[in-house]
């Protein structure tokens, strides 16, 4: 029993410690979450795992290589001596022949061929890693525009509380008039109508916020309740400059190490080619050609393999690879271009931003001001309710001008380190 209750125990510990976890979620967390379950990143592996294989049977090529032939002919002549000699037979071969012989040859030099295709393949695993490394990177748009979104839809929300405590302050002090003969019920009616207007205001923000909860669920594949607390990311942003740290740099540069590597394989496939070799062998005739019988042979030796067919398209080919790098370079520097241009764009949007908000706070102060003002003429008669709503409102605009704006600086500052690279 006591066993029992402790598995139970522990059981709810897990459980609570699970549902906390999902409760809360940092915009860290959810690139990581995002990162781990987005399809491409199997590529990865799979790209790995292609770039293995394929080096694995390059290293193949300098184990012995073992090569069974046979074949049985019939020819319409053969080699024989027109000479007679006394007390001397040379018997003509047969017309048919037959040869059963086994090669064993082993690669000794190969030009650097194999080691260069080794390097190529290396180098290409690289490259399509790191493509897909510049696409789960464009991910991370997407999580910022959910993270923020629901932040935004969070203040909001925020937002209409406070306003409906200032409705609602009103309601009661129109009512203890309506009860004193001293106001209309139409007034009474006026703030109530608008309660109930900003009652449909938050659902309407809650169902903004599920549907980005839901989407950014499927991003993170995890289930996120309605309710999921995002934790405000807090930057600093002192425009010193960064290095810049995109993926895409990194695959310019894998792209230029790719091309180094073919061109040593262009040099590699001139280069000449030796081996050992065995042969071993039955047939009639033998090697001794004047012997018609059946007989075992064996031959050693070295081979040497030059072909100069490549030499032919050599230049071509390294032409090509030179245009290819200097279509890299062009990509390198148009990327480089867009991406401080943006980053001046965010710097201009970073500035307009914190002069906005703080031109905010002043509207806001000011606002709140008359507000309080319309409230104590509202509560002596002075002025009607639709006056007191319109203060009211007029600061709630001011207070939304604000969040909408503190939000906008925050994923402006996002932006600025997502498109560095630092983000």
């Amino acid at each position: 029993m006591i066993k029992f209750c402790l598995n139970i125990t522990v059981l709810l510990l897990v459980a609570g410690v699970q549902a906390q976890e999902n409760s809360r979620l940092t915009l860290p967390q959810a690139y990581d979450l995002a990162r781990q379950n987005y399809p491409l990143i199997r590529q990865k592996d799979l790209v790995r795992q292609t770039a293995d294989l394929t080096i694995e049977n390059l290293r193949k090529g300098f184990l012995p290589q073992l090569n069974i032939s046979g074949q049985a002919t019939y020819q319409s002549d053969v080699t024989s001596v027109p000479v007679s000699i006394p007390g001397l037979k040379i018997d003509a071969p047969g017309k048919d022949q037959y040869k059963i012989q086994a090669e064993l040859s082993q690669l000794v030099y190969d030009g650097g061929n194999t080691s260069a295709q080794k390097n190529v393949q290396n180098a290409n695993a690289l490259v399509e890693d790191q493509k897909a490394e510049v696409e789960l990177y464009k991910v991370k748009d997407r999580i910022n525009q959910l993270f923020l979104g629901i932040l935004l839809v969070d203040a909001q929300l925020d937002q209409v509380v406070v306003v409906k405590k200032d409705i609602q302050s009103g309601i009661q002090k129109v009512a203890a008039q309506v009860k004193n003969g001293t106001a209309f019920r139409s007034s009474q009616l006026t703030l109530e109508a608008e309660l109930l207007k900003n009652d449909q205001r938050v659902i309407e923000l809650n169902a903004n916020r599920k549907g980005l909860v839901d989407v950014l669920s499927l991003f993170i594949n995890r289930s996120l309740p309605a309710d999921v607390q995002l934790e405000k990311p807090t930057l600093v942003m002192t425009f010193a400059k960064e290095t810049m740290a995109r993926p895409e740099l990194k695959l310019y540069n894998y792209q230029q190490d790719l091309f180094k590597v073919q061109n040593q394989l262009v040099s590699a496939k001139n280069r000449p080619r030796t081996s050992l070799f065995v042969q071993g062998g039955y047939g009639r005739p033998a090697l001794n050609m004047l012997k018609n019988e059946f007989d075992f042979f064996y031959i050693a030796g070295v081979r040497l393999n030059w072909g100069l067919g490549n030499l032919y398209t050599t230049k071509k080919e390294r032409d090509l690879l030179q245009v290819n790098q200097r279509m890299v370079d062009v990509q390198k520097e148009l990327f480089l271009l867009n991406t401080n241009t943006q980053l001046k764009q965010q710097e201009a949007e970073l500035n307009k931003l914190q002069q906005l908000i703080a031109s905010d706070d002043q509207i806001i102060d000011i606002r709140k001001q008359v507000k309080d003002a319309a409230q104590a003429q509202l509560t002596n008669g002075v002025i009607t309710a639709n006056d007191y709503l319109k203060e009211v409102n007029a600061e709630d605009l001011a207070n939304q001008n604000r969040i909408a704006h503190q939000l906008q600086l925050l994923q402006a500052q996002i932006n600025y380190r997502t498109i560095s690279g630092n983000q």
